[in-house]
C-alpha cells in the first residue's frame, strides 16, 4: 500500500480538495486494512475488500480511493445512517472491520492545537497526528452477504409491467393482476412516494 502520504495526495486530486474528512476516511481505511492483513487493495488484493460506507461526505471518497472498493463494482455499499464509519470485509476470511471516528476527536484537536485557525485547519493537523485510538473506535463484527450482494453477480433481469423499463438484481415487487395474474413493478413504481423525482411536462415546470 502507498504512504500515507502519497494517499492523501490522490485522495485530494480525486476529491477536488484536502480536507478534515479526507484524512480521516484515508486513516480509517489504512486502519482496516491492516487489521484484516489486506496489504495491497488496489492490486493483488483487490478482490478481497467490500466497505459499508454509513455517510455521504468527504471521508466516503478518501474510504472508496485506499480500498478500490467502487458503487460501479458493487464492492461499495452506501447506508444513509449519517454517520462517520465504515465497515471493512474480507472477503477472503470472512472477517469484517467497523470503524467510527470519535466524537472526542474535534475537541480534541482543540485542545491540542489552540493556536491554529480556522477550525478547519485544526482539525486536518489534528487529524495527522492524532493516534487511531484518539481517532477511532474499532469493533469486529460479522456481515452478512448474500449472494445477490457479492461484486460480479449476474442476476436475472426483468422489465417493469408498469414503466417498461429493466431493473437488475431482484430490485422489483411482485403483485396481483387485476385478473388475477402476476405483474413485476419497480420500485418507482410500487412505491411513488419514495420517488426522488417527479415527472414534469417540460423543463421549466
Amino acid at each position: 500500500m502507498e504512504s500515507f502520504e502519497e494517499l492523501l495526495q490522490q485522495a485530494e486530486v480525486a476529491h477536488g480538495h484536502l480536507c478534515a474528512g479526507q484524512i480521516l476516511g484515508v486513516r480509517m481505511a489504512r486502519m482496516a486494512c491492516r487489521a484484516l492483513g489486506v496489504d495491497d487493495p488496489r492490486g493483488a488484493d483487490r478482490k478481497r475488500l467490500v466497505c459499508f460506507v454509513e455517510i455521504d461526505r468527504c471521508a466516503t471518497d478518501a474510504i472508496g480511493l485506499v480500498t478500490g472498493c467502487r458503487l460501479g463494482r458493487r464492492a461499495l455499499k452506501f447506508r444513509d445512517w449519517g454517520k462517520m464509519a465504515a465497515t471493512f470485509v474480507d472477503l477472503a476470511s470472512g472477517r469484517a472491520l467497523r470503524v467510527v471516528a470519535r466524537e472526542s476527536s474535534r475537541e480534541l484537536a482543540r485542545e491540542r492545537f489552540p493556536d491554529v485557525e480556522p477550525a478547519g485547519a485544526q482539525q486536518k493537523q489534528a487529524y495527522r497526528e492524532l493516534t487511531d485510538e484518539e481517532l477511532f473506535v474499532s469493533q469486529w463484527v460479522r456481515v452478512e452477504l448474500s449472494e445477490a450482494e457479492m461484486p460480479g453477480f449476474r442476476g436475472g433481469r426483468v422489465t417493469c409491467s408498469a414503466c417498461g423499463e429493466g431493473v437488475n438484481f431482484g430490485r422489483f415487487e411482485r403483485r396481483v393482476a387485476p385478473d388475477g395474474g402476476e405483474i413485476l413493478l419497480c420500485r418507482s413504481c410500487a412505491q411513488p412516494q419514495e420517488r426522488y423525482w417527479k415527472p414534469v411536462e417540460s423543463p421549466e415546470a
